[in-house]
């Protein structure tokens, strides 16, 4: 085992770096004492064709080159950083909107518009809205040419052809060792001075928003409305015309078809304007990694949760940790920590062997830029893999590095089944002592770091990312809410082992398929603009061992490529539990940063000369109680500062009594008994740990100074205790929010109603995959768990319903929101609605009366719109025909079975405190192919829906037999009722062929049980008759022929 001497292992029970700009008001320069730097990009700032220095902004001076003033106008806010006064237009810059129609000047029109001068010496060609295009191409493929300020043709012709050729060569060279420049990027025409071309890189944005094409949106935004209005006269067409002699099936009826249509508006319009998103990895590292200079990349904390390795096989959680300790990332930025919720010695012999094999895998994998870097997927990948590899020793070292991997996978074999034999006096560790975590629900905190930087180098001699096991504290009687609570201990031991800004959080068995998949989070977190606004980048799930047909939509297609794309264009996606980079600060529940507002003034002066505004006075107190006031009490303002106003939220739970804090504050003067005060606010917060708490307040994350690696251990052992959590605010305003089994939607809704903004960021190539499962029970059993969160989460007090009003939560997200917790509900009249069809076969009644012309086009356009929404839907998102309808049919087969009883289980659970245990999904994979699909596992959840089957298709031979008997006039009012029952019968047809199996046969019990509660169903029915009506007059005997 290659362990770091920090942490042996220890058992006990105990933002990215950003360019700001400097906001001061600086004196107008002049050419003796002018600053020659810009305060954006650094460059020099130059002077003007006749010699004058250039300056951006008369009013106040401040700073900046003539190529960060025209992006400054054309790309963002046109305001100086200096005084927030707009840009006035300088003579031979392109015109923005806005631009004031008097200051145009006749003699620079040749420079504002493209007419080619022919007696100029350079030429300089021009896009079509005025902007110079000094560099058309690059290897990487960015127009980078629109901000340059310079001319490279000078310097090009500085250079003989051998030259040039050399230093581009040399270029392309380090481009592809960063993975920034690909072969198929090479052309003839050289790019211009490396140094040059990298420096205005830096100054493109690195990310930009694409929206949808209006040739597709706009269509589809002109047929929802018309749906809407086509669906509001055909339910008022309903409601006036009742079917007299089937009331109770109208009724009925009518209540589903509203709450339909309440659920198409929740579901429909947060897609209203969907948007996606392009990044610029080039850029990133143009900025954040120059040659010659520490890297400037943030670091970031990766978490990893398992429970039950036993169900989740740790060859699994092994693949995603190589994935990760592989990323193209820095390595002295990359921390991973798995949390062991199982306290199982299986995962922490599996850790160790993985971080053995680390060291051989990892080299491998940079050397030859593999993807994707987890050994499993990547050597049972049915592609040429020889495909742009020209390295001779690429096959030897790759057939070398699979033996290796096999061999890898027997030891973690072996480590299985050793597991399955538990002993009777529990597993002993190779030291000969206990393992701690023999009782699962009764041991102490245990942490384990295998690699880092004081741990084993790879076999190259080179650092490898830290790997740390953490396996929290339990003890009976003690809450630990499940995955929320393993979460919240993972983002305390991070904050005191590494503290990074950033925190990517996956499941186990989800590995990262995208080696660039961090860097991709980086160009919207590390973002000058927007980043300290975000609270997470959130990533589509994909996964990989799903049948070609993906029966039971466990793709979920529709989800991640058309509901987050909208969501992505109001506030942000919704967080789904993996796959998702967060900001820290988001986490630890403060407010998003909010931009300083100038002060206002009583009059013409400036503020600190002014007596009259008082700023002075106030100055000169804040400057006197600043010099006594302590190092935490300061920090603590700094932080308060920096996130806005509402540092302790109104109305939140988290009030703290502060006579009683004051109590034990006696003695103290004034401003010592401010500091202290400050301080125990925080412990009540965060909770007793000074390391943590200091660590809260590093706002670009990082260690305090003066800390020992031994000490950070012990009290990362602490913030992991049982107890620690007691009386703070950790699981009601910060980190994973407790009160539902999914956590993931009560956390990033905390996150969006604080004012946080969050971004879906889809790359090309997925950037994480995993498994999904195939079996018809655990896919039930999965929707089930969802729901029943769902249902928690519309029962408590966060329901988006009436929380979070007069805060910063946008109105069509809160309509996202509330369709997540509510759509469980849609279960109920879903099963009336399936049941009916049969009801009315039986019966020979029908919901609705004779048809007339008005009456045939609301239907006809009804169920037109609803075609084409689709259509155009499919249209503007990409998503295949077939993922639609799988995604239709697994709604009403999830409906009629997860969903109905999440919401009964989650009423019992609410009301009446009935717990429900949540089950891990079994991820083991089969020795067949698809194997797992065809495998019956018995459940409850099957009963409801095997039960309508047998219904409808009993109701459709009752319906046909009697349409015979009763001759031709019968068979009019029969179509509608046929179609009707077809309608369900085909959306539960993937259910019905997964009862099958691959005999083609329905195990007996589910039978015996849907045929009895059909029988029961249908008894009952004829006794009642409810649609016979009362006789109230005397008996009328049957007349013979005497009559």
């Amino acid at each position: 085992m290659a362990s770091n001497p920090m942490a042996g292992f220890i058992a006990g029970s105990h933002t990215p770096p950003r360019d700001v700009l400097n906001q001061e008001v600086t004196p107008l320069p002049s050419r003796q004492s002018a600053p020659k730097t810009c305060r954006v990009c650094g460059d020099e700032i130059g002077f003007k064709q006749n010699g004058e220095l250039f300056v951006a902004c008369h009013q106040c001076g401040f700073p900046v080159c003539r190529p960060c003033y025209e992006y400054e106008r054309s790309e963002g806010n046109q305001s100086c950083p200096g005084c927030n006064t707009r840009y006035k237009r300088h003579k031979g810059c392109p015109r923005v909107a806005g631009d004031e129609d008097d200051n145009f000047d006749a003699d620079d029109f040749d420079d504002e518009f493209p007419i080619n001068n022919h007696n100029e010496n350079h030429q300089h060609p021009h896009h079509e809205n005025g902007e110079h295009n000094h560099q058309q191409w690059h290897p990487n493929g960015s127009m980078a040419g629109s901000i340059t300020g310079k001319d490279f043709e000078g310097e090009r012709e500085a250079y003989s052809n051998a030259e040039w050729q050399e230093r581009v060569d040399k270029w392309k060279i380090r481009q592809e060792k960063r993975g920034i420049l690909t072969k198929d990027d090479n052309a003839n025409d050289p790019p211009a001075d490396e140094d040059d071309f990298i420096m205005v890189e830096a100054r493109q944005p690195l990310w930009r928003k694409v929206p949808i094409p209006s040739s597709k949106i706009s269509p589809y935004r002109i047929v929802i409305i018309l749906r809407f209005i086509i669906l509001c006269f055909f339910l008022r067409f309903r409601i006036l015309t009742p079917a007299n002699d089937a009331y109770p099936l109208w009724l009925i009826s009518v209540i589903c078809e509203v709450w339909f249509a309440f659920s198409w508006i929740l579901d429909q319009f947060p897609k209203w304007n969907p948007i996606t998103r392009e990044t610029y990895l080039d850029r990133l590292s143009a900025r954040f990694e120059r040659e010659g200079e520490p890297n400037r990349l943030a670091p970031v904390d990766v978490f990893v949760s398992s429970v039950d390795p036993l169900k989740e096989p740790p060859i699994i959680t092994a693949n995603t940790v190589l994935s990760i300790l592989s990323l193209d990332y820095p390595v002295d930025k990359v921390s991973c920590y798995v949390s062991d919720d199982g306290a199982s010695m299986l995962l922490f012999d599996a850790l160790a062997e993985t971080a053995e094999f680390a060291r051989r895998w990892v080299p491998f994998c940079k050397k030859y830029s593999i993807e994707p870097r987890a050994p499993e997927y990547y050597f049972n990948q049915k592609i040429d893999y020889l495909k742009d590899k020209v390295e001779p020793t690429f096959v030897k070292e790759r057939r070398a590095m699979k033996r290796e991997y096999e061999e890898f996978k027997v030891r973690i074999n072996a480590l299985v089944a050793k597991a399955q034999k538990k002993p009777e006096e529990g597993w002993v560790m190779q030291d000969g002592t206990p393992w701690p975590g023999n009782i699962t629900r009764d041991h102490p905190g245990m942490i384990q770091v295998y690699l880092g930087s004081e741990g084993a180098l790879d076999v190259d001699g080179k650092e490898l990312p830290r790997l740390v096991y953490v396996s929290r504290e339990k003890r009976p009687g003690y809450q630990h809410h499940k995955k929320a609570g393993a979460m919240n201990a993972l983002v305390r031991v991070s904050a005191v082992l590494t503290n990074a800004p950033f925190m990517l959080n996956l499941d186990c068995d989800h590995y990262i398929n995208n080696s660039k998949a961090v860097r991709e989070a980086m160009c919207f977190l590390m973002d000058p603009q927007i980043g300290k606004k975000l609270c997470y980048v959130q990533f589509p799930q994909r996964f990989d061992g799903i049948d070609r047909h993906d029966r039971y939509a466990n793709r979920n297609v529709v989800f991640f490529d058309i509901n987050m794309k909208g969501l992505d264009g109001i506030q942000g996606p919704v967080y789904v539990g993996t796959g998702c980079v967060f900001n820290r600060p988001a986490l630890y529940g403060y407010d998003p940063p909010v931009s300083e507002k100038r002060p206002k003034m009583t009059c013409d002066c400036f503020p600190s000369w002014c007596c009259c505004c008082f700023g002075g006075s106030r100055k000169s107190k804040s400057k006197k109680k600043g010099e006594k006031r302590s190092l935490l009490g300061g920090l603590y303002t700094k932080k308060k500062k920096m996130m806005g106003k509402n540092y302790v939220r109104k109305g939140s739970s988290h009030a703290f009594d502060l006579e009683e804090i004051e109590e034990g504050l006696e003695g103290y003067d004034e401003l010592e008994k401010a500091s202290l005060m400050s301080q125990k606010n925080f412990e009540k917060r965060f909770g007793q740990s000074p390391v943590f708490i200091a660590s809260t307040l590093k706002e670009d994350g990082g260690l305090p100074e003066g800390t020992n690696s031994t000490s950070l251990v012990k009290e990362a052992i602490h913030v992991i205790s049982i107890g620690y959590e007691e009386k703070t605010e950790w699981g009601k305003e910060i980190g994973w929010i407790y009160g539902s089994v999914t956590e993931d939607i009560l956390t990033g809704f905390k996150m969006h109603c604080r004012g946080w903004k969050s971004v879906y960021c889809m790359p090309r190539r997925p950037a994480f995959k995993g498994s999904a499962p195939i079996n018809l029970s655990d896919r039930l059993h999965q929707v089930l768990r969802w729901a029943l969160g769902s249902v928690e989460i519309f029962l408590s007090r966060h329901c988006p319903l009436w929380y979070g009003y007069g805060g910063k939560l946008k109105w069509l997200e809160r309509l996202a929101y509330t369709n997540t917790i509510v759509y469980p509900l849609t279960s109920i009249p879903l099963l009336a609605y399936c049941t009916i069809p049969a009801i009315c076969l039986l019966t020979g009644k029908f919901i609705i009366p004779t048809l007339n012309n008005l009456a045939s086009i609301w239907f006809l356009a009804l169920f037109l719109s609803i075609i084409v929404t689709g259509v155009l839907e499919l249209r503007w998102s990409g998503v295949s025909i077939e993922d639609w309808w799988r995604n239709e049919q697994f709604w009403v087969i999830g409906g009629v079975s997860a969903h109905l009883f999440a919401v009964f289980q989650g009423l019992l659970k609410v009301l009446a405190g009935v717990d429900t245990n949540f089950t891990v999904t079994s991820k083991a994979a089969e020795d067949e192919e698809f194997g797992e699909l065809y495998l019956f596992k018995w459940t409850t959840l099957l009963i409801p829906p095997t039960t309508l089957i047998i219904l409808n298709m009993v109701g459709v031979v009752a319906g046909v037999s009697d349409a015979i008997n009763n001759g031709y006039g019968s068979w009019g009012p029969l179509f509608g009722k046929l179609f009707f029952a077809f309608w369900v019968i085909v959306h539960l047809y993937p259910f019905l062929k997964g009862l099958m199996g691959r005999q083609n046969r329905t195990p007996t019990i589910v039978v015996l049980w849907s045929i009895l509660l059909s029988s029961i169903f249908s008894l009952l029915w004829v006794r009642i008759d409810p649609f016979l009506p009362k006789q109230t007059g005397p008996l009328l005997k049957q007349c013979g022929v005497e009559c």
